[in-house]
């Protein structure tokens, strides 16, 4: 079974260089995720959250902090400097963030500064209120689920939750959900559904937990009861995407009557790295799976799997949480005003049409 460990930088000593996944930022705390069976291939975090093309944007950005510490005493030049920094950093960030390749893509879905649905609430849902539990086993705090508002709207508010700090990412296993995570998904959802709640869930996940605990309470069962249950939900349901949406531990709360990913998230049917180990014997090959896994926003939406991709703040979600929020905040309260006058009947046979259409001759074999 996996392991997840957080510990310091000597905790690496004695373990595969595969399984060490990198620095916490800011810190000499690292994580450290077990080379035993079921964690080898999630990927790495990028706990880092450095992509490689944007090292010239943080260069600007740093000496933007030092330049703006102390604005008062600021000199004429300065404050020239200040101007041509800032439209520099314009100019690199959409080249750096044009047409990211399929890999790159990944590591900003896996940006430790992403928004979490935990931002999403503070920025763009009044009134919330969790509901915990489900009913059987006990709580998952992978899976955030409860009641607020967007707009007018009540809803049903569930989405995957990565943490930000590293002991509350190794609570929630980075946002991978245990069954007990799945079926607490399940039971807010219907009791939305009996009291003519809207669905809006959030995915942002690399898969649900593969350790030995979510096989012995039944894993599997509980995402095939999620899959079950959503299509015959008589509320609307919306799906957003907003980071990584992995295998079935995204499709677990993903069946939707509209899916929107925001730009430079990505969903798949497994991770790069794992595709690389099935199919090339390798986790090392992880950028030539992602070219192949067509996992892009872009690629989704022209086989028509996604609805809407969600515009980004310039240089990434996670550079601006409240702007991300606001844009995925417009875009719930204008599908749920459009889902709302369907009747019940006509949104489950509109889901069930809509679940059938796979395009799958726009799907490029693996090379």
């Amino acid at each position: 079974m996996g392991g997840l460990v957080v510990g310091t930088a000597s905790d690496r000593r004695g373990l595969p260089e595969s399984a060490f996944f990198g620095r916490w930022p800011g810190t000499d705390r690292c994580v450290v995720v077990s080379h035993r069976r079921g964690w080898e291939g999630f990927g790495s975090y990028s706990l880092g959250g450095e992509l490689a093309r944007e090292r010239p944007l943080l260069a600007i950005e740093r000496r933007l902090t030092e330049l703006s510490s102390d604005r008062s005493s600021l000199s004429s030049g300065s404050r020239a400097e200040l101007d041509d920094l800032r439209a520099e950093w314009a100019r690199c960030a959409r080249e750096t963030y044009t047409d990211l390749e399929p890999w790159e893509a990944v590591v900003v879905a896996r940006h430790p500064n992403r928004p979490s649905i935990l931002d999403f609430i503070r920025h763009a849902v009044d009134d919330f209120c969790e509901l915990h539990g489900d009913r059987y086993f006990g709580d998952d705090s992978a899976i955030v689920a409860g009641f607020g508002h967007v707009g007018d709207h009540r809803v049903m508010l569930i989405g995957h939750n990565r943490g930000r700090e590293a002991a509350e990412r190794a609570a929630c296993r980075f946002g991978c959900a245990r069954p007990e995570g799945y079926r607490k998904a399940l039971a807010k959802m219907q009791l939305a559904a009996k009291f003519g709640v809207p669905i809006v869930t959030l995915i942002d996940t690399p898969g649900a937990y593969p350790g030995a605990e979510s096989e012995e309470r039944g894993i599997a069962r509980a995402i095939a009861a999620n899959l079950s249950a959503m299509p015959r939900l008589r509320v609307p349901i919306v799906a957003v995407v907003t980071g990584e949406g992995g295998s079935g531990g995204a499709l677990g709360i993903g069946v939707a009557d509209r899916l929107a990913m925001f730009e430079h998230s990505v969903y798949s049917v497994i991770s790069p790295e794992g595709c690389a180990s099935i199919l090339f014997r390798t986790g090392t090959m992880a950028r030539e799976a992602a070219a192949s896994l067509k996992l892009l926003a872009s690629d989704l939406r022209e086989m028509g799997l996604v609805d809407e991709i969600l515009p980004e703040p310039l240089g990434g979600a996670h550079r601006n949480h409240a702007e991300t929020a606001q844009t995925w905040r417009a875009f719930v309260i204008r599908t749920v005003n459009e889902l709302i006058g369907l009747g019940a009947d006509q949104l489950i046979a509109r889901r069930h049409e809509r679940l059938r259409f796979v395009d799958s001759s726009r799907v490029s074999p693996i090379p």
